[in-house]
């Protein structure tokens, strides 16, 4: 009896490391880069409008800039790919070098 059922324990086997166990990673991995998604990030949505992120309204929504002054609210679920990272928030103000600071230009 238990012969009988071997082969296709052994196909069950075969089918869910080849294609089961990759699809649930894939799944996963997707899963993380789309919540990963912050302020700067250029992504592409599942319609394929290309756009920046410009704000994280919650951990559902983000807003993505997708040409100069036009913003729109997406659910993360709508991105589909991240395709450069923004550079993270620095949590220092930028310093700005005053003219008598800067080196002078010399002609040349």
């Amino acid at each position: 009896m238990l012969v009988q059922f071997a082969p296709f324990i052994a196909i069950f086997a075969i089918m869910y490391f080849l294609i089961l166990r990759p699809q649930q990673r894939r799944a996963k991995d997707q899963k993380a880069l789309v919540q990963g998604a912050r302020r700067g990030d250029v992504v592409v949505t599942s319609g394929g409008l290309i756009g920046k992120v410009t704000k994280s309204t919650d951990e559902n929504e983000v807003e993505l800039e997708i040409a100069p002054n036009v913003r729109v609210r997406l659910a993360r679920s709508g991105i589909a790919d991240v395709r450069a990272k923004g550079e993270p928030v620095k949590s220092e103000p930028a310093k700005i070098e005053s003219a008598k600071d800067a080196p002078a230009k010399k002609d040349a």
